[in-house]
């Protein structure tokens, strides 16, 4: 069986953990996207506020499957 994917990278926040905003990004593509199969990480990143770690920043490329016409 042959099969194609698309891949694209969004990035995923949040302000409790990387693995909440790798969840973030995935829900979200989900919304809009069909068939996703898989995710890689490709950065992992956040903001600093006041010496303390404020946010949590996810690069996050996401792999769905390309559908055949019939």
């Amino acid at each position: 069986m042959n099969r194609t994917y698309k891949v694209i990278e969004v990035v995923g926040v949040s302000d409790k953990s990387f693995a909440e905003a790798t969840r973030n990004a995935v829900a979200q593509a989900a919304k809009t996207l069909k068939g996703l199969a898989w995710f890689e990480t490709t950065q992992m990143r956040g903001l600093i506020k006041d010496g303390k770690v404020s946010e949590f920043q996810v690069a996050v490329k996401i792999g769905f499957r390309v559908l055949e016409n019939p």
